[in-house]
């Protein structure tokens, strides 16, 4: 948009000023089109939080009156205590119990398999682009390895069912049809590519003078890389791991196909076990009619998931921010 200067002699020198009222008018309405949809954002994410907390409160208002079946008096505090510590989960089942902590374990346990995969792979495969490979070979490496996120988790699932269980069975007799281990070992081969990406990034952003002064020291690539390199990139590292957590606490196909649906409380990897998104899975098949309690435990299962997922991101932001190192 132009605005053409005046061909008048008698306008004094600097008193024209050009009409700017259409694109204001423009930049105004570009300006609010830009905070609408940034708002659909931020009041849907509010909506969901907002819907899991009033159901999740809708649970524990009823969970007292459930546990009272048996004839005793159970306050609110004592539903809330049940639900965190009680050491079965059956509330589809006639006698219904709603220990959470049995769907926790399970969660818990197959994602620290996961990151015990996706650690070692992520971590190695990040120092081998970012330190060892050639510019060439690095940007035809990293593309190669992050396929492997854009495989859809239900071929993740039916891998670990089909293919790693019965290659487990084979040295590992304990290990049933459905367990813990194979989706732990598989989801962490899933979250490789993240742990990986993030940890190159944040291994690449170190500034090459630390390289070069290390060097100058006479240390070796592989000294340079483990007490120079590594430890200059240890907050973009952690978050790395802990974004990988989140993913895999909130994982729902492969450990639905793999883990199975058992609700067992424990940490023996070799048996079927439920995690909270299998759970969820489960209810959302219609087992629980609309608006009993046991429909009602969708949400304080995925309230309770939220409440992990956001602990770990608030951890990340903090490490971040108390650990990272600026240089000029």
């Amino acid at each position: 948009m132009t605005a053409e200067l005046p061909l008048n002699d008698d306008i004094a020198p600097g008193a024209w000023r050009p009409n700017r009222s259409r694109s204001q008018i423009i930049e105004l309405i570009v300006k609010i089109i830009c905070g609408a949809f940034a708002a659909i954002s931020i009041f849907t994410t509010i909506g969901i939080i907002a819907t899991l907390i009033f159901e999740t409160f809708s649970f524990f208002g009823d969970l007292p009156r459930e546990l009272s079946k048996d004839g005793e008096n159970v306050s609110y505090v004592q539903g809330v205590i049940h639900f965190l510590t009680a050491g079965r989960w059956t509330p589809l089942f006639a006698s219904k119990q709603f220990g959470i902590f049995v769907l926790i374990s399970a969660t818990l346990m197959i994602t620290f398999i996961s990151i015990l995969v996706a650690l070692p792979l992520g971590l190695l495969a990040a120092i081998c682009l970012s330190e060892y490979a050639s510019p060439k070979l690095r940007r035809t490496l990293k593309p190669v390895l992050e396929i492997l996120a854009g495989v859809p988790t239900v071929v993740y699932g039916y891998f670990a069912l089909l293919t790693v269980t019965p290659f487990l069975q084979s040295f590992l007799p304990p290990v049933e049809g459905f367990n813990s281990l194979s989706a732990g070992v598989v989801l962490g081969i899933m979250i490789t590519p993240m742990v990986a990406s993030l940890s190159e990034d944040a291994i690449y952003s170190v500034p090459q003078s630390l390289r070069d002064g290390s060097y100058a020291l006479g240390a070796t690539r592989r000294e340079t890389v483990w007490s120079v390199v590594l430890p200059a990139a240890l907050s973009g590292i952690v978050s790395s791991l802990i974004l990988a957590m989140s993913r895999a606490v909130g994982e729902t196909m492969i450990v639905t196909l793999a883990a199975g649906s058992n609700p067992t409380l424990g940490f023996n990897p070799f048996v079927p076990v439920m995690t909270m998104t299998a759970y969820i899975v489960q209810v959302t098949k219609g087992d629980a009619p609309h608006g009993t309690i046991a429909y009602e435990t969708l949400y304080a299962v995925g309230m309770t998931l939220f409440l992990i997922t956001l602990a770990l991101n608030i951890f990340s932001f903090w490490f971040v921010r108390r650990f990272r190192q600026k240089y000029d």
